[in-house]
């Protein structure tokens, strides 16, 4: 098991020009990690060429390990031809991960509103999800990439719709980036689904939550709603109300040996969120 962080967890330091990316690998290092998640967020890979190879020249000096590459994606669009040309982009970005020496790779699948995310939806959407995600994974079957998708973005975010999704591909290079926090943004029981996609599981993310239930005031600042409209804040991770100390016995103590990455998205500075969760993290690990 190797403990890191997600680039996404600094994104608001990055964004300030408080850091640059490449500064973010010194950072992560010298706190400790292992490896470094690499999540393009402001900038795109594929229209900047020298910056993929400085961040491998950079992890290379530091002898920190690249392990997951994250962006955005969205097969569900107005016609064949706009899908295919997802497809494709998603495909370029599977090139970029190679380039980068990376053997695992995140892409979401779709994302829609919560009003529209019902099973039903889902049911009619999954070909067209699957076929494309079969084609990504064929793609990078030549590089020996692992691809995969999230549970997010309120559409593929319930691990029995994760799991449906991943066992429809039907490829041995098409897996799920597991996040233990992102199943409260469906209102499911991190515990249960933790066990339920562990299995599939080729990356895990750490992320905690503050979680509130209806009914509740709007909190207010920092809070954003459920699919079933209760209302969830970012944490440092083993401040917020998920089980952690459960939820990593059960990574602990299964057949996971991968990649483990932290991911902080929080009201506290970024630096401080990442530091003190990922402290918190390698404590709790080694208690249990």
């Amino acid at each position: 098991m190797k403990f890191g962080i997600s680039s996404y967890s600094l994104y608001k330091a990055m964004k300030a020009g408080e850091i640059s990316f490449l500064d973010a690998l010194d950072w992560v290092k010298n706190i400790g990690a292992e490896h470094f998640e690499v999540v393009p967020l402001g900038f795109d890979l594929l229209e900047d060429d020298s910056l993929v190879m400085e961040i491998r020249n950079r992890a290379e000096m530091l002898d920190l390990e690249l392990s997951n590459y994250a962006i955005g994606a969205n097969f569900i669009q107005q016609t064949n031809a706009e899908v295919e040309k997802e497809i494709d982009r998603v495909k370029k970005h599977v090139d970029i991960a190679n380039e980068l020496g990376m053997k695992f790779m995140r892409h979401d699948v779709a994302s829609r509103p919560p009003k529209e995310a019902d099973i039903s939806q889902f049911y009619d959407d999954l070909p067209i999800l699957a076929e494309a995600c079969r084609e990504v994974a064929a793609h990078a079957e030549q590089y020996g990439i692992i691809t995969s998708v999230e549970n997010h973005g309120f559409f593929v975010q319930e691990s029995d719709r994760v799991k449906l999704l991943v066992e429809l591909v039907n490829r041995p290079n098409f897996r799920t980036t597991l996040d233990i926090g992102n199943f409260l943004c469906a209102d499911e029981n991190p515990v249960i689904a933790v066990r339920n996609n562990l299995s599939l599981a080729s990356m895990v993310h750490i992320k905690d939550f503050y979680y509130r239930t209806q009914p509740v005031q709007d909190p207010g600042e920092g809070w954003f709603k459920t699919k079933a409209d209760n209302y969830l804040r970012g944490a440092i991770a083993g401040h917020g109300d998920l089980e952690m100390q459960e939820i990593l016995k059960i990574i602990k103590y299964s057949d996971y040996d991968g990649y483990i990455s932290l991911e902080f998205e929080g009201m506290e500075d970024c630096r401080l969120g990442t530091r003190v969760g990922f402290q918190n993290l390698r404590s709790l690990w080694e208690k249990i």
